[in-house]
Parts: C-alpha cells; structure tokens; sequence
C-alpha cells in the first residue's frame, strides 16, 4: 500500500528546503535552485538531448514519489536535468560558485551549453566554478547523471534495483540542495575547527588562497570571548569553556572576515562545540567511552535516514528535526548514521539538540555472499580482510574509489561536535585493508573514536570491540579487551507490523516478529533488562539499537516507516534507558 508521512504535503514546489544548506559556513547572500527542472532519459553514449520530455522536483531523485516522476533510473541510462536561472546584476565581477549538496552517482554540468565540471560520488557535497560561462540575466544549467546502482562498484549503500528484506530502492541523480553563491575573487573556501577542551583552545585553520588579512569574532550568546585578527592557522583560547553534551548541547558562534583594508572582501559565519570523545580505564581497569574525560554510555540507535515518499532526501527540514528529537524524548544519546550521509542540516540539528552521533561510511562493492556474511560470523570464525578476492573488492578502481570518497566525506563533516565516531566498515560488506584504514582515519582525526569494523570482521586493531546480535543471546567477549571498550554496535531488531502504517503487509522483514505492542514492549523489556543491562558492569559501552524507523519492508523500527506510531510503549522506552547508563 502507499504510505507517507505527515511533511508530504508541507513540500511547496515553489519553495522546496528553502533553508541554508551549509550551516558550518554560512553567507548572507545566496540563491536556492531547487524546484521544478525538466528532464529526459536517454541511452548510455547518446548525444546531447534534442528535447526534454519530462517534469522532475529537485532534489527529489528520480525513483521517489515526490519527484513526481517514481521510476527507476536504468544502468545503461544517462538522467538529464535542465532549467533556467538567473544572475543578478550584484553579482557582476565575481564568481560564481555553483553548489550541489549531492547527485548519485557520476554528474556533468552544463553551464549555458560549456561544460563547467563535474563530480564522481554519490553522497558528499561538490562545488563547480561557473564564472566563465555565466552571465548576468538568465544562463542555462543543465547536469547529467549516470548511475549503475547495484550493477556497479560505486559506494551505493542499501540502495538495489530489485528491492528486499534490507535492501532498499535505489536513489539515482540529484538528491540534495542545489543552490549558487557569489563571492570576491580572495574568499574563504573551507575552515577546520578542532577543540580541545584539556588546553582549552580551539584550532582554527582557514582555507585561502591569497595572502589577506583575516579577522575572528567569537561569542558566547551574546558575550564576545575572543574578538582580534588572526592567521589562517591560529590557536584561540576559549577560557574556562562550557562543554557540549547531550544534556547541554552548547555551541559558540564564530564570525571570519577577510579584509583589505577597511573593505570586508568575504565573510562567514559558524559554529563550533567544546567537547572530548576519548577512551579511558574506569575503576575496575575496563576500558569506557568517556565524553569530556568522564566516562558517558552511548545509548543508540540505527539510523536509515529514509522516508516513504522521498527515499534519502527528507522532505522538509522540520522531519529531520522529528526524528532526532523524538528519540532524544525517548532517552536515547546517540545515533549510528547507518551506510549513509546526510545532507549538512542534520548534522546541525544533531548538534544543536544535543545528539551524539556515529558516522557509517557507505558501503560498495558486490555482496559478499551468505557464507562471508552471516555463516562464518555465527560460527566466530576471523578472517584477514586484504583477501580482496573473498571480500569481492577485487576491483583496484573499487578501493580507490572507496579511498577517495571516505577522505572527502571525512573532510565534509570534521566540523560537527555531534560526531563523536566514524565507521568505515559494516559486517564485512566491501571490507577491504582495515587496520590500514583505521590508521589513515586516525592520523587525520585524532579526536574522534573508529569503530574499524563494526560487527564481523575485527582486524585486532581500532579503538572499539564491536559486535553484532540478532537473535541469539547476546554475551560478553569471552577475553576481556584491556584497551578497546566492549559495544553492542547492533543488536535487536524486534519487529511489528502495523496494519495501514507498513509499506508491504504482505512482504515484511524482521529479525524476530511480535503480533503487537504489548507483546513488542514485554520483550524489548526483557532484552534490555535481562541480557543488555547486566553487561554494563561487564564492560559494555554503548549500544545501538535496531532501529529509528521501519524502512520499506523492514518493519523492525521503533516507529512506522511514515513515523505516525511507536510500535513500543514510550515509558517502557524512557524506563529501560535509564537503565543504559553507569
């Protein structure tokens, strides 16, 4: 049946996610492209199109009912993209940067007929420099897009031509903001902000071109700490700091001039949190996750990020905000960003409600194959994942690829004080050089925890010993681990069907089914209760909780997939968190 949830019809075609899409790097002045664009599909190798024959709402992808088109992009396929936009006489002199918060999978851009750039990756944000080929009035901006989804290599997710069980309908072309800016020819590209609440300091470095003078305001609410010039590598004392938490998601502002002179050339604004993720010895001599050098339980859950109408895209900003907060009301601290990323606003959100957040990188490759991924991981036996064969990353182009797109996703979300760990490796899926991995990852982030290899495949290295349960009683490791803390990364997935409120009544996925909420709430109860809680004096960590939502036809979430019902009784929810904490 068709479901949707309630922000469906609070989408305005004139007017869609018209809110700034870079929050960690904001200017006064910019325009959104969202909208209505034509497009037409053509053959893999066809020539430029002589006419677009279709009506498509960006940046809904092509596969979602809020497209307005709801059908599937084919590999052989190319999707293009056409419409008009407009350049301000104010912006006469400068360039003009053109935005795309992402397009799955591989994308050219056409400005008035000129190739201007293009961008391989279906997940993280890319810029192109359209100066050249733009005009004040009205220019032409048309993108081509092709993507193979599961017939490929490329870093897709969950994302399937053919979908099932957990396996997802694909998410092909533009799917995130698209928007344009105008900035002097000397502009600040990128800024890095690292806290360090031990020397209470922040690191600042400013990505830019020229030689220029930069100048920083920092406050507090409305109490400037620091207001001075600055280099574009600078170390700013923020003294005696609030610390970012869960329960006081507390944020500086930071305002970044670039002058000549008197004249301001560019201006950004930010934010940044005070706040340490590290790992310590408790009492006992177990290792715990700490969070501001005290040590913190991380009670989670698995995150999708997909809704019935509009797939990886939230329909409104407003929706993302639901979910984040709706869970927070629950008593939970933490999200696990499951095999996707997200457009920059939820991160903010995450930010500024006070949800800790760890990051899954997007799994590719082929599958493994039912032996690799769920025999030998019940029967605990390890395998070395530079087999590249057994791991089907036999492709040299597929672990470049991979690279590539971890280290720019790395990059794209360094700023956010909500995340507090990256994941690049699910269950064995694509896994290939962990330990290398986990080593590259940590030389460019300190700062944060690496789960190297969330449930199966465990290289003996990283900063976590990460496990998987469904189903089957849930134990501690039986050698203790004296350095890498014990968490439950996944467990869980009890499972019900709510009658008008599923996406396939007839086709549902579940770990372990319950018939309804009474008989879901006693045994959530019972779980927590009798074999997670126990744990925590054991070592236990942090645990992640299969998961916020049901997503097509997998129907093991805390809420319906159109988040109308909360399949398990709230209390009971609140109560067992109480529960998950030292």
């Amino acid at each position: 049946m068709s479901i949707s949830t309630r922000w469906r019809n609070m989408v305005d075609a004139d007017n869609v996610l018209p809110e700034y899409p870079r929050p960690q790097l904001v200017r006064d002045e910019w325009i959104n492209l969202n909208g209505v664009y034509d497009y037409v599909i053509t053959q893999m190798g066809s020539k430029w199109p002589e006419k677009f024959t279709g009506k498509i709402l960006v940046p809904f992808c092509i596969e979602s009912e809020l497209s307005g088109v709801c059908k599937p992009l084919e590999p052989g396929e190319l999707l293009w993209y056409k419409r008009k936009f407009t350049i301000p006489e104010s912006y006469d002199g400068k360039k003009i940067l053109l935005h795309f918060g992402a397009v799955d999978w591989k994308a050219k851009v056409y400005v008035n007929s000129s190739l201007v750039g293009g961008h391989t990756g279906g997940y993280c944000p890319f810029t192109v420099d359209i100066t050249a080929c733009a005009k004040t009035g009205e220019n032409e901006l048309v993108v081509s897009v092709y993507d193979p989804t599961d017939e490929g290599w490329q870093q897709r997710g969950k994302q399937v031509l053919e979908p099932h069980g957990f396996w997802y309908t694909a998410t092909s072309g533009i799917w995130q903001t698209v928007w344009l800016e105008a900035v002097d020819e000397t502009y600040i590209k990128d800024i890095k902000i690292t806290p360090n609440i031990d020397k209470e300091r922040i690191h600042l470095i400013v990505d830019i071109e020229n030689k220029c003078e930069l100048h920083a305001t920092i406050k507090d609410g409305d109490k400037v700490i620091f207001d001075n010039k600055i280099t574009n590598n600078e170390f700013i004392s923020i003294p005696e700091p609030v610390y970012w938490s869960p329960e006081n998601p507390h944020l500086y502002d930071i305002e970044i001039s670039v002058l000549d002179g008197n004249k301001v050339c560019d201006k950004v604004k930010s934010y940044f949190g005070m706040r340490k993720f590290s790992i310590e010895n408790d009492e006992k001599g177990l290792p715990r996750l700490c969070l501001n050098n005290k040590p913190y339980f991380q009670r989670g859950l698995l995150d999708q990020g997909y809704w019935c109408e509009s797939l990886l895209t939230a329909p409104t900003d407003e929706s993302m905000i639901y979910d984040i907060q709706k869970m927070k009301d629950l008593g939970f601290n933490m999200l696990r960003k499951h095999i996707k990323i997200e457009p920059a606003r939820w991160y903010y959100h995450c930010d500024r409600l006070g949800m800790i957040v760890w990051q899954d990188m997007v799994s590719g490759g082929e599958y493994i194959g039912t032996l690799t991924a769920g025999v030998l991981p019940l029967l605990n036996v390890k395998l070395k994942d530079n087999n590249y064969k057994r791991f089907k990353r036999g492709n040299i182009q597929a672990r470049i690829g991979f690279n590539r797109e971890l280290f720019e996703m790395l990059d794209y979300l360094y700023n956010f004080p909500s995340i507090g760990c990256w994941v690049p490796f699910n269950e064995g899926w694509g896994q290939f050089d962990a330990a290398d991995i986990y080593a590259r990852i940590k030389a460019f982030d300190s700062t944060r925890i690496v789960d190297h290899a969330s449930g199966w495949y465990d290289q003996g290295c990283g900063d976590l010993n990460s496990v998987h349960k469904y189903i089957l009683k849930i134990k501690p490791p039986k050698q203790p681990d004296r350095k890498r803390p014990f968490v439950l990364s996944e467990f869980g997935g009890y499972s019900r069907v709510c009658e008008n409120h599923t996406f396939d009544e007839n086709k549902s996925f579940g770990y372990k089914m319950f018939k309804d909420e009474k008989e879901l709430t006693t045994a959530y109860k019972k779980l927590i209760e009798e074999q997670v809680a126990p744990l925590i004096e054991k070592g236990l960590s942090a645990t992640v909780y299969t998961q916020v939502s049901d997503v097509e036809r997998e129907v093991n979430g805390i809420m319906t997939y159109d988040r109308e019902i909360v399949k398990i009784d709230e209390e009971t929810i609140k109560e067992m968190n109480k529960k998950l904490s030292y």
